[in-house]
């Protein structure tokens, strides 16, 4: 099943949903010693692997990060070749000077914000289902 490509539906159907919990992105030279089911993603740079994990879990592990963030999933199921919905929802944070981080899955297309700008995020984001 593909995902929608049109950027109106995509915008007016994205229905952001803010998941439980405080997340962090660190780095880690290897996974040898870490549960991948505790890890949300990784991603293998130049430098190191990032890791995107709860933030309970990365001091349980002594991992440095530097924000804390929430995660909010847009529960629509946009397409990997939609576009436009990234610069859409990220133009709208960045007038509101809330920094975003996104990262995309085969369904959804996932926001982590500072955790004290995630309730003003929603607002944001929540408009334009209007």
């Amino acid at each position: 099943m593909n995902g929608e490509t049109q950027l109106e539906l995509l915008l007016k159907t994205m229905k952001p949903k803010k998941n439980e919990g405080e997340f962090v992105f660190c780095k880690v030279e290897n996974l040898d010693n870490l549960n991948l089911s505790d890890i949300l993603m990784f991603f293998r740079e130049e430098e190191s692997i990032t890791i995107i994990l709860k933030k309970e879990i990365a001091d349980q592990l002594n991992l440095e990060y530097s924000m804390i963030a929430s995660w909010i999933t847009l529960t629509v199921h946009s397409s990997l070749e939609a576009v436009g919905l990234t610069a859409a929802f990220s133009k709208a944070l960045t007038e509101e000077e809330i920094s975003c981080n996104v990262v995309a899955g085969f369904y959804h297309d996932h926001i982590f914000v500072a955790t004290k700008d995630a309730q003003r995020a929603m607002i944001v984001l929540n408009k334009f289902s209007e």
